[in-house]
């Protein structure tokens, strides 16, 4: 019923950017957070980046200060300004957010399928 959907992946050289982007639909009540996971290859998942609905950011140390994470509330989307792009920030990167629907007033995980990330020269 709801799902994510990732956009903008691809292969970019270090230094380089990127703007990932994130669009929520289905039966959608409420967003309370949306964000920004990853996972490099042989690593666990991380959180990049995260939004809440009143528009309070969080971010990964490693990117703090390169990453800007952004959404549109009213169009249920989420991006991610990436910059000044690292070989270490090759991943996928995963949407995620709690979404309240009718059926789960206060909110469960959905997630993405991932878009690839690859920074290499």
């Amino acid at each position: 019923q709801v799902q994510l959907v990732e956009s903008g992946g691809g292969l970019v050289q270090p230094g380089g950017s990127l703007r990932l982007s994130c669009a929520a639909s289905g039966s959608i009540l409420n967003i309370n957070f949306m964000g920004w996971y990853r996972r490099a290859p042989g690593n666990e998942r991380e959180m990049v980046a995260g939004i809440t609905s009143g528009g309070l950011r969080n971010y990964a140390d490693s990117v703090k200060g390169r990453f800007t994470i952004s959404r549109d509330n009213a169009k249920n989307t989420v991006s991610l300004e990436m910059n000044s792009l690292k070989p270490e920030d090759t991943a996928v990167y995963y949407c995620n957010a709690i979404i309240a629907t009718i059926d789960q007033y206060y909110g469960v995980d959905y997630w993405g399928k991932g878009t690839l990330v690859t920074v290499s020269a």
